[in-house]
Order: structure tokens, then C-alpha cells, then sequence
């Protein structure tokens, strides 16, 4: 059967190579904790390192911030999918991230 024409959750199963549907939401749970998480630590981090939106001009602070995030994303991720006994997958997908910015792990 075509991707395309699989029911919606055996579609996303099958995207993000999971087991069973209890592994499908615990993923989306993950993600979603992270990527709020990553929002709120990058704020305090870049005011610890004195970069603020008042000193800097919007063309430097957004990419700043966005590099911020993303770095934070990152390290966050680990963690939020240890507290959820998740660690074999997303040490998957951090591998798969990390290899898109051009850093290769074993």
C-alpha cells in the first residue's frame, strides 16, 4: 500500500518508525515538551551571555536567538526522552539532526 493511502495513524506509524500507537504519542509528547522547553531556556541563556533584543539590532539578534534555540533543542531533546524512557529512539533521530549540521557520530 502507498504511504499516501495508509489510514492517518498507521501513516505516522510508519513515518516515524514506531511500534505501536502508546510509542507514537509518547514521541509527539517529546517533541512537543522540547520544543517549548528550548523556547524558554534559550531567553535566560542569551541574557546570561548579555545579548538582549534592547542592545542588538533584529538582523543579528533572530539569528542569534534561532542558533540559541536550536542549540538548546538539542541538548533539551535527550533529556525530555530520558525522563519518558525513550533514549534508543531519539539518540536516533539527534544522530540523523546532528548529521544534517554536518557533525557525523557513530
Amino acid at each position: 500500500m502507498s504511504l499516501w493511502k495508509e489510514p492517518g495513524v498507521d501513516r505516522l506509524r510508519r513515518i516515524f518508525k514506531v511500534d505501536s500507537n502508546r510509542q507514537l504519542a509518547i514521541v509527539f509528547i517529546v517533541f512537543s515538551i522540547t520544543g517549548t522547553l528550548s523556547i524558554f531556556v534559550s531567553r535566560p541563556l542569551m541574557a546570561l551571555i548579555g545579548v538582549s533584543s534592547e542592545q542588538l539590532h533584529p538582523l543579528l539578534y533572530w539569528p542569534l536567538r534561532i542558533v540559541m534555540v536550536t542549540l538548546c533543542y538539542q541538548a533539551l531533546l535527550m533529556i525530555v526522552a530520558t525522563c519518558f524512557g525513550q533514549v534508543t529512539y531519539f539518540w536516533r533521530i539527534e544522530k540523523r539532526m546532528l548529521r544534517r549540521f554536518g557533525i557525523r557520530l557513530k
